[in-house]
C-alpha cells in the first residue's frame, strides 16, 4: 500500500510538470506601440512611432523559455509630422510599397530570476535581416485590472545602425544609430 501511495505521489508530481505548458498571448495593438529616437542633424532628437502592431508571446516561466514575433505595419508610421511621414514612406526611407512591415522573431530569451531580461532574435528592416538583442527593462504578468484577464507586458530597447539595413539618406547628418523602443501588452489567448 505505501509503495502504491509513493508511485501514485510520483506520478502525480511528473504529471504536473508535464501539464505546465507555454502560455500564448496576443499583443493588443492598443497598447503596443513601437518607437524610434535619430539623431536630426545633430541639433534634435527625432521621435517617431508605428502605430499598428500585431504578434505574440509565448512564456513558459518554469522552463524560463519564450518566443516573440512582432509585426510592424510601416505605413502606420507616426511623427507628428505629415510631410515627414511621407518623406519616410519612400524609398529613400523604409520604402513602405515594397517593405510594408518590419518583423522580430526571437531565436532565444534570457531570464534574470523570474523576469524576462533580453530577447535575441533576428529584426528585418527594408529586407534586410539582422541579429539584435532587446534590452527588456521592465517586465510584468498578472491580471489585467481593465479587462479583468490574464496579462503581460514588456518595455524592451536596442541600438541599431540605419545602413546596416539598406537605410542610408542623409548619412552622416541624419543619425545612423537608431534606438528601437519597443513597448507591448499581450492578452492571454
Amino acid at each position: 500500500m505505501y509503495i502504491r501511495h509513493v508511485s501514485f505521489a510520483a506520478l502525480s508530481l511528473f504529471t504536473g510538470i508535464a501539464l505546465a505548458a507555454p502560455e500564448s498571448y496576443s499583443l493588443d495593438s492598443g497598447h503596443t506601440y513601437p518607437s524610434f529616437e535619430i539623431s536630426h542633424l545633430g541639433f534634435s532628437t527625432q521621435r517617431g512611432r508605428f502605430d499598428k502592431t500585431t504578434g505574440r508571446i509565448t512564456l513558459d516561466r518554469e522552463a524560463k523559455t519564450a518566443t516573440v514575433e512582432i509585426t510592424i505595419d510601416t505605413t502606420s508610421i507616426d511623427t507628428g509630422n505629415p510631410k515627414l511621414e511621407e518623406h519616410l514612406r519612400k524609398p529613400d526611407f523604409f520604402d513602405v510599397a515594397q517593405y510594408p512591415t518590419i518583423t522580430f522573431k526571437s531565436t532565444k530569451a534570457q531570464f534574470s530570476g523570474d523576469a524576462l531580461a533580453a530577447l535575441d532574435g533576428d529584426l528585418t528592416i527594408h529586407g534586410q535581416t539582422r541579429p539584435v538583442t532587446l534590452t527588456v527593462n521592465k517586465f510584468h504578468c498578472g491580471a489585467h485590472p481593465v479587462a479583468k484577464k490574464p496579462a503581460c507586458g514588456a518595455d524592451a530597447a536596442t541600438t541599431i545602425k540605419r545602413s546596416d539595413f539598406g537605410i542610408k539618406y542623409g548619412l552622416p547628418v541624419i543619425g545612423d544609430d537608431v534606438k528601437l523602443l519597443i513597448n507591448i501588452e499581450g492578452f492571454k489567448e
